[in-house]
């Protein structure tokens, strides 16, 4: 299963150019997370210091107890191992196959021997639907699949906590829909921490259970999925449903008079786009911690936005939960009736 991130204080800067400070949240274990924000707001800069590639200037990175900017190298590396990584490009070598590239973690990390290296490899190129695929090289391939082999590498070590930088970056929005799918699935079968870093609204609105914005140097907002898409504060409510209208604009945040101009204040004015319903694994049966649709809004006391949780085949999910959940079944047939001599 997966460990709790939890992330306190946290500052980086590069020279005297601040990418973000004070950022404090936690990403629940064995849930799907998503951060978001603007280009250039330091999303890949974020991961990197949850691994410690990067070390931030201030602040803590706890991982199962253990604050990793605190970690020497030697210990560091052994933490890496909790880690499966999904850079944005895939990173994989040029140079090995599909297959070799899987296997790097199992050669670098274990004392497996082929023949189990090879199972294990095997496993998680079905799983990520790649088998056939081991024997080219990563130049002749496509960029989604590609992007897939790198999420079979990510995976072959059963990380506890897997991290995933844009991993729709470049991706048509059919593939986009299997890769989300595909985190889904995974996420139910092994119970992994997963949080994807993207600005792709389109899978933040459906795949995980929480969310977050990174805008002015920080953390606007993190939370339940119901809690981001339903909030009337106007960077959030600007990017989730990608309207002009707000403090963020073209290349960096808009300056006050721009703002009074629109009207826009702390709050927007503009209501949240209806929320859809949550991806579900292939299995049709709901994750761990998926939540019932509309849970948070209704124990909170937040009115859903008008055509939330109606799917496109018209399925309203706060009616038709249990059934779309695989808990509903049919009742059991009448007893035949009796014989008549």
């Amino acid at each position: 299963m997966g460990v709790e991130i939890r992330v306190d204080g946290l500052k980086k800067t590069f020279g005297r150019q601040v990418i973000w400070e004070d950022v404090s949240f936690t990403v629940p274990a064995g849930q799907i997370s998503a951060l978001l924000g603007p280009s250039g707001t330091g999303k890949s800069v974020f991961l990197k210091n949850l691994i410690g590639l990067l070390r931030p200037d201030r602040g803590h990175v706890w991982v199962d107890g253990v604050d990793v900017p605190e970690l020497r190298e030697k210990h560091l590396y052994e933490l890496r191992r909790r880690f499966g990584v999904l850079f944005q490009d895939g990173a994989l070598f040029g140079s090995m196959s599909v297959y070799d590239n899987v296997a790097f973690p199992l050669r670098e990390h274990t004392r497996y021997g082929e023949s189990k290296i090879r199972d294990i490899v095997m496993s998680k190129m079905e799983m990520v639907g790649m088998v056939g695929a081991e024997g080219k090289l990563p130049g002749e391939i496509s960029g989604g699949m590609r992007k897939r082999a790198g999420l079979a590498r990510a995976l072959v070590l059963d990380p506890e906590i897997i991290l995933a930088d844009e991993p729709d970056s470049g991706l048509d929005p059919v593939r986009t829909s299997y890769l989300n799918q595909l985190f889904a699935d995974i996420n139910y079968e092994t119970g992994a921490t997963i949080l994807i870093v993207t600005h792709d609204i389109g899978t933040a609105r459906v795949l995980p259970d929480n969310m977050g914005l990174l805008f002015r140097r920080g953390l606007v907002m993190f939370g339940h999925r119901e809690m981001i898409l339903s909030s009337t504060d106007s960077a959030v409510n600007q990017f989730f449903n990608a309207r002009r209208e707000g403090p963020i604009g073209m290349s960096e945040e808009k300056d006050d008079a721009t703002l009074r101009s629109e009207g826009n204040g702390g709050r927007s004015r503009a209501r949240p786009a209806p929320i859809p319903p949550q991806i579900m694994p292939t299995n049709g049966r709901p994750r761990p911690y998926q939540a019932r649709p509309g849970q948070w809004l209704q124990s909170h006391g937040v009115q859903a936005p008008p055509g939330s949780f109606v799917d496109d085949e018209g399925r309203d999910w706060l009616i038709d939960w249990d059934r779309l959940a695989g808990r509903w079944q049919e009742p059991p047939p009448p007893p035949p009736a009796p014989h008549k001599a």
